[in-house]
């Protein structure tokens, strides 16, 4: 991943665990459970408390924790990705709020329908938890299969979204 030098984060709690966001100019460019694998080296970063898009993603968060919203309308920033991951990320957006898809799906969805395995690692390796719905891909025998924050986080998602697993 390839994170602009001027990406700044914060951490907030979150019902499931202290969470890192990250924004650059353009957008938020991250959310990670603390903790979570491909997390980037934010630590390098430069800290913020007044960042706008840092606060809006933490009110977005907040409200979707407590079932208030079931959108998220701000800026991102997906630049950190390859192209292909962006196209991956970018379908992912359109999965609705309690539903599921499979990393088939995705991969015919984006028109590559033999590269499943390479939708799946750009799926592991989406920067946007939550915002970017990575949780809401399953395995095609409707499995829950990796997710980089955890499987329990995972299905605490789907849960929260009444989404069937």
């Amino acid at each position: 991943m390839n994170f602009a030098t001027s990406t700044v984060y914060t951490k907030m709690t979150s019902p499931l665990g202290t969470v890192i966001l990250s924004a650059t100019d353009m957008g938020l460019s991250g959310i990670w459970f603390d903790g979570q694998k491909h997390s980037p080296p934010f630590k390098s970063w430069k800290s913020a408390t007044d960042n706008a898009y840092l606060l809006q993603a933490q009110d977005s968060l907040q409200a979707y924790f407590a079932k208030e919203t079931k959108r998220f309308e701000m800026p991102l920033d997906l630049h950190a990705g390859t192209a292909f991951q962006q196209q991956v990320w970018l379908a992912l957006l359109k999965i609705p709020y309690g539903r599921t898809v499979t990393y088939n799906e995705i991969s015919q969805y984006i028109g590559a329908p033999t590269s499943v395995r390479a939708v799946a690692g750009a799926v592991g390796r989406n920067p946007l938890s939550i915002m970017v719905p990575c949780h809401r891909v399953i395995g095609s025998n409707g499995t829950l299969t990796g997710y980089a924050g955890g499987l329990d986080r995972k299905l605490a998602l789907l849960t929260l979204e009444g989404a069937a697993h």
